[in-house]
């Protein structure tokens, strides 16, 4: 453990015995399994060993928003990691990360011009702040910053250990990253087989429009998903599939085109992204928004030879810029989406073509039967069929099959 003397500013060292070991922990850290969340936990744990600190905080550089993300902290900000940013150059960890220079201020830390303040976290509560750039392949991928409550000094082989552990643990951190990102989008592909599967489905629409939407939010990690068909005379979109449990949301009025946010997807066949919709003017159901808790939203249209058939949309319950990444797999599943309508559209059609088939064969055999037992014209038979089935409220093909049922039974 490093040794402290006692002066009117707390000193910390790292003897060469001490050091080696770290060095040690730091090598088991890079041969160990490619977790992201236990690989910065073990990162702030040398930290906290090292330096005794009171915190530690580890910000990641997130390329999609380029801005530095708390991703790891000793003290429990469960709810913030992921949520609280940096621009690159804003508060210390920003320009260390703008810099690529460690910083290290021994007392009243919060008063450096660099400091910014964030209403959430403790952080003017420190008087120390050693703040180390991670390097990864000559970039700064990330930031570590360790915090005191209490002046202390860093003295300067402190400053380089923590310095090379920060660029020592870079690679592995970037490792642990692109295999989430990997595993994530194997997860989404095997989403995207889901989907397709489902165009070639002799399920019925609603089933398939049910499935696209419970395995899309799955994969976007959305709150809900829904796909709004539109009715190209009334120039409306009806939500036709959401996995929403709100049956106030399910029961939301149709959006004329013309004058609605999702409209706006239809008349420009663009996707489009709302950071707020509450705060957004032209969103229709802001009310419901409030009260299932919903904040940010994509949508893109579901098109179809070149003309939007409907919409898709996502939302999340923390605000969330949506990457273009994101978008595109969100319009994948549109497109195949758009197909599986079509496709069902067509099992349909060629269904009930049958069916009318099958029930004009009936009639002409009906028509004979009583031509022939009655002595009628066609058109006579045709009327008798006709009025019965007005007056039982019965189908004329049901009216058929008895007529060719009775004539059977003669037999």
């Amino acid at each position: 453990m490093p040794r402290k003397t006692q002066t009117s500013t707390n000193k910390i060292s790292v003897s060469a015995d001490e050091e080696i070991k770290i060095l040690r922990r730091i090598v088991d850290i890079t041969c160990s399994d490619l977790d992201l969340t236990l690989i910065l936990k073990e990162v702030v744990k040398i930290m906290t060993d090292i330096t005794s600190a009171d915190s530690v905080f580890i910000y990641l550089f997130d390329q999609t928003r380029k801005n530095l993300i708390l991703m790891a902290s000793k003290t429990p900000h469960k709810k913030l990691l992921g949520k609280i940013e940096l621009k690159t150059g804003e508060g210390i960890a920003g320009w260390v990360a703008q810099q690529n220079k460690p910083v290290a201020l021994e007392a009243n830390a919060y008063r450096d011009k660099r400091f910014k303040y964030f209403d959430v976290l403790p952080e003017d509560k420190y008087e120390a702040i050693l703040s180390a750039p991670i390097i990864y392949k000559g970039r700064v991928s990330g930031v570590i910053n360790v915090q005191h409550k209490k002046s202390h000094e860093y003295e300067k082989t402190l400053v380089r250990l923590i310095n090379a552990i920060a660029k020592q643990v870079g690679g592995v951190i970037e490792h642990a990253r692109l295999y989430e990102e990997t595993k994530t989008k194997a997860q989404q592909f095997d989403s995207l087989i889901k989907v397709s599967q489902s165009i070639t489905s002799e399920g019925y629409l609603d089933e398939i429009l049910n499935l696209i939407v419970v395995v899309t939010a799955e994969m976007l990690d959305s709150k809900i998903c829904s796909i709004l068909l539109l009715d190209e005379k009334a120039r409306e979109l009806s939500i036709k599939a959401t996995q929403s449990l709100s049956q106030e949301y399910k029961k939301n009025d149709n959006l004329k085109v013309e004058s609605s946010l999702l409209g706006e997807v239809i008349r420009t066949k663009q996707p489009l992204t709302v950071f707020d919709v509450c705060k957004e003017d032209g969103y229709f159901y802001r009310e419901l928004a409030q009260k299932e808790n919903l904040t940010s939203m994509v949508a893109v249209p579901m098109m179809l030879k070149g003309k939007p058939i409907g919409v898709i949309c996502v939302y999340t319950r923390e605000p969330h810029e949506f990457s273009g990444e994101e978008v595109n797999i969100l319009q994948m599943v549109a497109d195949q989406a758009a197909v599986a309508v079509q496709n069902t559209k067509l099992v349909e059609e060629a269904v009930k073509a049958k069916e009318a088939l099958e029930t004009r064969k009936l009639i002409e055999r009906a028509k004979g039967i009583l031509m022939k037992m009655n002595d009628l014209s066609e058109d006579a038979a045709y009327r008798i069929i006709h009025k019965k089935s007005m007056d039982t409220c019965r189908s004329m093909k049901e009216i058929a099959e008895s007529v060719i049922l009775m004539a059977e039974l003669q037999k």
